[in-house]
């Protein structure tokens, strides 16, 4: 049995979308604000969060960046009654799954989080054990460690899945959405602007070295170029 973390402050909504992931065969740990959460995501193995932007204590974006700093691999995604565009960009930068604005059909956020699991599954299959050198790094998929001179930098799953992709494809014209299908496996709005932050994070873990390059071409794709 799957086991979601469920943050929510509103007692009416939070017990009835308990009870709905319950009866779909998920065990559901809810808390009601923001502090209690992360005490209790501290205390369990939780396979996803559900987490409301807007609680008491700690809000859901910072409570989203206390997780991903304890635990960067578990997916998480964002319950909201704003639909704000500034809103959805913070929580694609935060690394969310997804972005649900209320009311929202609950059928639909079962399929999405089924969804999101099955994914996070694959990524961690997907990742080729092995270690390879781009330009002048080392990439350590087993440890998930991208070493450059003395520096060490830990990156997430998602990540490693997206610079293994590039580096399969490296001094090519990669269409967007062969990269959206093969690393998030599906092309729509969020994951392509999700696509757009990893690349932007992959872009500063390889800064050190000129010779690499991740070029986007406007309305078609990306050539990750390394000089050799």
């Amino acid at each position: 049995m799957k086991q979601i973390l469920l943050a929510e402050d509103d007692f009416d909504f939070g017990s009835i979308l308990k009870q709905y992931l319950e009866l779909h065969d998920f065990k559901v740990l809810w808390a009601k604000d923001g502090t209690e959460a992360f005490e209790v995501f501290q205390k369990n193995e939780v396979s996803i969060c559900i987490l409301d932007v807007m609680m008491p204590k700690i809000d859901g974006f910072t409570l989203a960046e206390k997780i991903v700093a304890l635990e960067p691999e578990t997916p998480f995604l964002f319950l909201t009654a704003r639909g704000q565009k500034e809103d959805k960009i913070k929580g694609l930068k935060l690394g969310a799954d997804d972005y649900i604005v209320k009311p929202f059909e609950a059928d639909e956020l079962i399929l999405r989080i089924q969804n999101i699991i099955k994914r996070s599954k694959k990524t961690t299959a997907a990742i080729l054990s092995q270690e390879i050198t781009i330009g002048s790094y080392t990439f350590n998929s087993d440890n998930l460690l991208l070493v450059h001179s003395n520096k060490t930098q830990r990156i997430t799953e998602k990540e490693a899945l997206l610079l293994q992709f590039l580096y399969q494809n490296k001094n090519q014209l990669v269409k967007r959405d062969q990269i959206l299908n093969a690393v998030w496996e599906q092309n729509d709005f969020f994951s392509g602007r999700s696509m757009d932050v990893f690349i932007s994070r992959l872009r500063k873990y390889l800064s050190e070295d000129p010779s690499i390059r991740i070029e986007s071409i406007r309305g078609v794709g990306l050539e990750f170029k390394i000089k050799e």
